[in-house]
């Protein structure tokens, strides 16, 4: 074989599954211009979140004589508060052919547990008196979430898969931290992630994230480790 039939032959592409944060957006009543109002809402309480956020789009829980939607509309809407939408979930034959129109994904019913996320509230510019470190002296399991608000958060154990912790400080786990951790959520960029053990699903730090599979290139990965924010790129150096 040739050099260039050698070269021909390699692959150009790989096809890998990954851990990344999705966000769904259900969608439980046709109504553009409420959707409009709510959404520049939540804009003004989180900005942070909504900054080119995954997003999926799901109408499963609309009545079937909500009518059609427009889903250009819809996506547009999205984009105006910065959620960039990837497919939607739906079994009306309508959406799905407006889907097919747009060149969009539809995905299947999910059997997967969801949860509301809870945006934290932005506060006013003045300043609050520091609150003490919320410290969780329990393992926190899987499914579970906790959020130190204004202050930083100190978990004392293990952190399971599927857990998620947020704070609007730093956080630290003193063991093994297998879930996501999400610091400096409201944009605090001198946020720092301390653990003993690196084996997150996700971690981030004023909206910057790494997921697993980037995670694990890194040589620290299972070891103990501090994450910083340096310049736009989350920094893993060694404990």
């Amino acid at each position: 074989m040739s050099a260039a039939e050698a070269t021909e032959q390699d692959p150009v592409f790989q096809l890998k599954g990954s851990m990344l944060a999705i966000t769904l957006l259900e969608l439980t009543h046709n109504d553009l211009e409420r959707l409009d109002r709510q959404l520049a809402d939540k804009v003004a309480k989180a900005p942070n979140f909504f900054c080119n956020t995954p997003l999926i789009l799901t109408l499963d829980k609309l009545a079937d004589d909500a009518g059609p939607v427009e889903l250009k509309k819809v996506m547009a809407l999205c984009h105006k508060y910065g959620l960039s939408t990837l497919a939607i979930r739906s079994q009306r034959p309508a959406d799905l052919a407006l889907a097919d129109v747009l060149d969009l994904p539809v995905l299947p019913p999910s059997g997967a547990k969801e949860r509301i996320i809870e945006l934290p509230v932005r506060k006013k510019a003045e300043a609050e008196p520091a609150r003490p470190s919320k410290i969780i002296s329990k393992p926190v399991r899987g499914g579970q979430q906790i959020y130190a608000q204004g202050c930083d958060l100190i978990v004392l154990g293990p952190v399971s898969p599927g857990a998620e912790l947020l704070s609007d400080g730093n956080i630290h786990v003193y063991g093994p931290l297998r879930g996501r951790a999400l610091a400096g959520i409201k944009g605090d960029g001198r946020a720092r992630i301390f653990c003993r053990q690196l084996s997150a699903e996700l971690v981030s730090i004023a909206g910057h994230y790494k997921v697993a599979e980037d995670l694990r290139r890194d040589p620290l990965w299972g070891q103990s480790v501090q994450v910083s924010l340096l310049g736009d790129s989350l920094n893993v150096t060694r404990l």
